[in-house]
């Protein structure tokens, strides 16, 4: 029997089926993540494209890097994302799944960037970096086209 997993932002505008097994699951620490999540880390859980079945509604996209990011324009719950360096991947985030206590982590990516406080005790392999092999012809998302805004000074 095909394994179905079920997703839903938070309003439940947005609903979808997820058909198979995920491929990978790992936690992410990187800074790009953390800022589009707003949390100190996130599980991403990936399934190829063709695994992924939207139900209702229409998320809403954003892309500062060349990773497509998706979310709930009503309530703003983060979806998922596409990497146009790994296409045929398509990461779901923790959150958004019904029952996300069928997803362990396998990894840590971006194990580099892991905030000081934020600590684990489990015997996971830790990524420096990427955890998944991208296409090089397409760039690193961390080459943004803008620099960061640097921290603001006290008045």
């Amino acid at each position: 029997m095909t394994r179905i997993e079920s997703g839903s932002c938070f309003c439940g505008a947005i609903t979808a089926a997820m058909h198979g097994e995920p491929f990978w699951i790992c936690s992410d620490h990187d800074d790009d993540c953390r800022k589009a999540i707003g949390s100190p880390l996130t599980v991403w859980v990936g399934y190829r494209p063709a695994q992924f079945k939207l139900l209702t509604g229409t998320p809403k996209t954003f892309s500062k890097t060349r990773v497509l990011r998706t979310f709930c324009a009503d309530c703003g719950t983060s979806m998922a994302y596409l990497d146009q360096g790994l296409p045929e991947e398509l990461y779901l985030t923790i959150g958004f799944f019904d029952h996300p206590e069928r997803f362990p982590p396998q990894a840590h990516a971006y194990w580099d960037m892991k905030l000081p406080w934020v600590e684990f005790r489990d015997d996971l392999p830790r990524v420096g970096t990427y955890s998944r092999q991208r296409d090089p012809a397409v760039g690193n998302p961390a080459d943004r086209l803008a620099p960061k805004t640097p921290p603001m000074e006290p008045e």
